[in-house]
């Protein structure tokens, strides 16, 4: 069950090739993110709103939207997934890694998954309403910006944080894994589910609004679990590791190399 530095590094770099491989797809295509503008007319409002509805439908079968989905979350999600899954490896036999870690990426991207579906229904309904509009999208980020500062979102970090006792033999090991993908994916989908929906609703600059939420739960997942109270979770802890890194750097460069004689 001991895993050391070098299996964990290649662990950790499995995890973080795997997203760079997922944003360079969503770059090279993003339209298989998104969906197709809405058209605006004459008609009336409930036409529209039912139109709005099946366009996405018709134009993008249902596997190109989960599909689409699916390589949303890992761009934006896998990251933030080394920690439980270094935590399966380390509660866990040699041979039931692998089963254990897909078990609970299964669970795991099983909620988002479902929940998935929510956050394409809000954003039909939201652009039916203001077709190529930010106000949607202001208005998210307003009720996005107080859920960041809510005790809500903090206890819900705090379980992101928080890892069960896994079984280690047969059924019990499997069930144990899944239980755990399910449960960590219902509290992270509590956690980000007002960062997520926030890029769909752009009607432009959905990318960068991407990069700015990954980095950004990314960076509220490195602080440790805190009493819930009124706060703000933002880069505060990735902001003071890329300080130190640039500060170390510059020690380093103006020390230089050490003469020998």
């Amino acid at each position: 069950m001991i895993e050391g530095p070098r299996e964990f590094a290649r662990l950790r770099n499995a995890v973080l090739l795997l997203t760079v491989i997922a944003w360079m797809l969503l770059l090279v295509e993003p339209a298989g993110i998104g969906l197709p503008a809405h058209c605006s007319g004459m008609d009336s409002a409930s036409v529209r709103l039912a139109r709005s509805f099946r366009m996405p439908l018709g134009m993008n079968s249902p596997a190109s939207l989960v599909a689409g989905w699916m390589l949303m979350l890992v761009a934006m999600m896998a990251p933030v997934l080394i920690p439980p899954i270094r935590y399966i490896h380390l509660r866990s036999f040699a041979h039931r890694r692998a089963r254990s870690t897909a078990l609970f990426v299964a669970g795991y991207a099983g909620i988002w998954m479902a929940f998935g579906g929510v956050l394409l229904a809000l954003e039909m309904a939201a652009t039916s309403a203001a077709p190529s509009s930010f106000v949607p999208a202001g208005c998210l980020l307003s009720a996005a910006l107080i859920w960041q500062c809510s005790p809500a979102k903090q206890r819900c970090l705090n379980r992101c944080h928080a890892h069960t006792e896994l079984a280690a033999f047969g059924r019990a090991a499997d069930l144990s894994a899944l239980r755990f993908g399910l449960t960590h994916g219902i509290w992270c989908v509590g956690s980000c589910w007002a960062l997520m929906l926030f890029p769909m609703l752009l009607p432009s600059g959905h990318f960068i609004a991407m990069i700015a939420v990954s980095v950004l739960v990314f960076s509220e997942r490195l602080e440790y679990p805190m009493p819930p109270r009124w706060r703000w979770h933002g880069f505060g802890k990735l902001k003071r590791i890329l300080v130190a890194q640039v500060q170390i750097r510059r020690v380093g460069l103006r020390s230089g190399p050490a003469l020998s004689f």
